[in-house]
């Protein structure tokens, strides 16, 4: 097998901003390239928004986003659809992205940088498997599940 899979976001508008943060919080590089900036004429709505979008990080970090076209409400991210009862997940999306770390000081890092204005779904805090585990849905409406490896 040659490739790796690489999860690709679909944002309702705010790839930009998500890639530049996961940018930020990783320490790697945007690259980002504009439906006008494949040929969508300039007037058009859609033309400034994110037709391909990714950022790499030298320690492997990879991720995918891009602007659904077209979308009402474009600029508000989705309403977080997971949360924690009597010691479980209880979720209706497809997928989590999971960050596992060698040490609880990277994955705090790591915390940190996803928890501003995200919802906190589970505390980052030690656990019965984990020297640190934590969920939360980050402002862009995604999912992150953030563990050190036992």
């Amino acid at each position: 097998m040659t490739g790796f899979p690489v999860p690709h976001l679909n944002l309702p508008g705010h790839a930009r901003e998500a890639l530049e943060a996961y940018a930020a919080a990783f320490g790697g590089r945007a690259d980002i390239r504009t439906y006008g900036d494949l040929g969508m004429p300039a007037e058009l709505p859609d033309a400034e928004k994110v037709v391909f979008g990714e950022v790499v990080a030298d320690g492997g970090f990879h991720v995918m986003a891009y602007d659904i076209p077209s979308q009402p409400g474009a600029d508000l991210p989705p309403a977080p659809a997971t949360r924690r009862e009597h010691g479980v997940t209880l979720t209706n999306q497809s997928a989590f992205l999971s960050l596992r770390s060698g040490s609880v000081e990277e994955a705090t890092g790591w915390w940190d940088a996803l928890s501003a204005g995200a919802v906190v779904v589970e505390p980052f805090a030690a656990s019965a498997w984990s020297a640190g585990f934590g969920m939360l849905t980050d402002r862009f409406g995604v999912t992150w599940v953030i563990d050190v490896a036992g």
